[in-house]
């Protein structure tokens, strides 16, 4: 039999007025309010607010964390369950979410604190390279301090991150067919943001983790695991170490896996997922109307 993968996207799928067909949901509408309380802010009138206010770090996370879990237990609420779970940087929190690692608030509350952080983390640079050398792009990071590989997308995207300097010489010096700077506050998945991981560490220390029901397929490392600590420690090692997205897609068909479906708004892992493993049937479920038994589908 087929097995099934969900998959949660990270910062950057965030859409002005996702989820907001969720509010015509008891359950759903329940949840936003739990968040709200938790936050201190609205959810739902971030989600409507413009994109610049919605793609800020510090709002972007809980909203899409929000969105992406409650989706979740409306596919479970449905009778689906995935085999593995796996998520996109911040998504990873509702992989977890989904696989009953910890309860929401846990998740919402740990989600607030990293966003909190990286948010305030103001030194750095990240940029997206698209058709490159691969080889010559791994030799000018070997060769260049300050900047390293953020995430691993798929053999033709990923993104690098590092001191300004270091990744505008990256950039220089790499043959591409797109590069693009990324409007974010920080140096993301880099040595960077050390110091917000080790002060993060303290919440992680204070939250309770589970053993997963799912399988988890890490961001730093994609063979899957379910033992409580090993997951917790990869998500501390997460904030300052490589998205492994690559290696998560090639892990799936060795898995058994031919069925991934992305639970959040857009189309971005499922097009990423697609240039490495394009035998796989792919799936999106970021509304209401593409939930099963909405749609027609079973």
């Amino acid at each position: 039999m087929t097995k099934t993968a969900w998959v949660f996207p990270g910062q950057g799928s965030q859409a002005v007025g996702m989820g907001m067909d969720l509010l015509e949901l008891p359950e759903a509408k329940a949840r936003f309010q739990q968040a709200d309380e938790i936050l201190g802010w609205s959810v739902a009138e971030i989600c409507q607010s413009d994109a610049d206010k919605l793609s800020r770090t510090l709002y972007t996370q809980p909203s899409l964390y929000v969105v992406e879990s409650i989706l979740a237990d409306l596919l479970k609420a449905r009778g689906q369950q995935p085999d593995f779970v796996a998520g996109h940087s911040l998504g990873e929190y509702v992989a977890l979410y989904t696989a009953d690692v910890f309860d929401f608030e846990t998740g919402l509350r740990l989600i607030k604190q990293r966003a909190e952080l990286m948010d305030s983390a103001s030194d750095g640079l990240m940029a997206a390279l698209l058709g490159f050398d691969r080889d010559q792009l791994e030799q000018q990071l070997q060769q260049t301090p300050d900047v390293v590989l953020a995430n691993d997308n798929n053999a033709g995207q990923v993104v690098i991150s590092g001191k300004p300097t270091a990744v505008e010489t990256v950039l220089g010096n790499v043959k591409a067919k797109r590069a693009v700077k990324l409007n974010v506050s920080g140096a993301f998945h880099s040595p960077l943001m050390a110091a917000a991981a080790t002060e993060f560490q303290k919440a992680l220390d204070g939250a309770t983790f589970n053993l997963a029901q799912i399988p988890v397929l890490s961001n730093v490392d994609p063979i899957p695991a379910t033992d409580a600590a090993t997951l917790k420690d990869r998500l501390n090692r997460q904030m300052t170490g490589t998205v492994r997205w690559r290696e998560i897609s090639l892990r799936m068909p060795a898995e058994g896996i031919g069925r991934v479906v992305e639970v959040g708004p857009g189309k971005v892992l499922t097009g990423i997922i697609k240039r490495t493993c394009p035998e796989l049937v792919l799936e999106n479920v970021g509304s209401v109307a593409e939930l099963p038994g909405n749609s027609g589908d079973e």
